[in-house]
């Protein structure tokens, strides 16, 4: 039994992006650990809080829900704060993600590499699939955490744009957005995974985060033949290595 280590930005973001190899590896009998960057604070706040129930409190709950569907067996939160889209008056204020020294969040992360003896690693491409503060600094500090644990096996995972872009028309969206300048060419992206056999438990994961991603969201309302398009691949960069089609467990 080897463990995946997975690290994300936001809730939600892990049942996205690797929900699929996430599953996977644990039907395989291997450990999985998700750690979260932040709590989500600044996402769509819902209108079925609870009176004083704060949003990050849902989406900690709602992170739980995901991650026992997932398989996972441990959930890290990272403790910092939601740092909002790129330009958001939440990017610079003290304690968001976005401004955390990378090299001392870098360390908090690789000491849960190193408790875990991860082999696997799973942080995100250096845009950070979208240009999201938080997930650029994903890619920063889990690529400084895996340098400073010495974890062997490192994984970036990223959207391969085209095939995201041919899910929407699809579904019917003429004009599909694209991932911003300054994606990461899809050309440099040498894993692919194929998660077909698991994209029930992923809509299911994805369905537990419903604050974020309602049944009447784009990702749920899709049908099976798109969302398969959109979703049962799941992409990663692996720096140094051969073409693969799955994370080195």
């Amino acid at each position: 039994m080897a463990t995946l280590v997975t690290f994300h930005a936001h809730p939600d973001d892990e049942c996205i992006v690797t929900g699929g190899v996430m599953r996977k590896a644990f039907e395989e009998g291997h450990r999985v650990v998700l750690v979260v960057a932040t709590r989500g604070e600044a996402g769509e706040v819902p209108d079925f809080l609870e009176e004083g129930e704060e949003l990050w409190q849902r989406r900690v709950v709602e992170t739980h829900a995901a991650a026992d569907l997932l398989g996972v067996a441990r959930v890290e939160f990272l403790g910092y704060r939601d740092s909002g889209m790129m330009g958001d008056e939440l990017n610079d204020q003290p304690g968001s993600f976005w401004t955390a020294d990378v090299e001392e969040a870098a360390q908090k992360l690789a000491a849960i590499l190193v408790e875990e003896d991860a082999k696997v690693f799973t942080t995100y491409d250096s845009f950070g699939g979208y240009g999201h503060p938080d997930h650029v600094q994903t890619h920063r500090v889990g690529m400084r955490a895996a340098e400073i644990a010495g974890t062997p096996a490192v994984y970036q995972a990223m959207v391969r744009e085209s095939e995201f872009r041919e899910a929407f028309r699809m579904a019917g969206i003429e004009e599909p957005p694209s991932l911003g300048e300054g994606a990461v060419p899809e050309s440099q992206i040498n894993v692919g995974v194929d998660v077909t056999k698991y994209l029930e438990v992923k809509r299911q994961a994805m369905r537990a985060h419903a604050s974020q991603i309602p049944e009447q969201s784009f990702f749920l309302s899709l049908d099976e033949p798109t969302f398969a398009h959109a979703f049962g691949t799941e992409w990663f960069i692996r720096e140094g290595h051969e073409p693969a089609t799955a994370l080195d467990l």
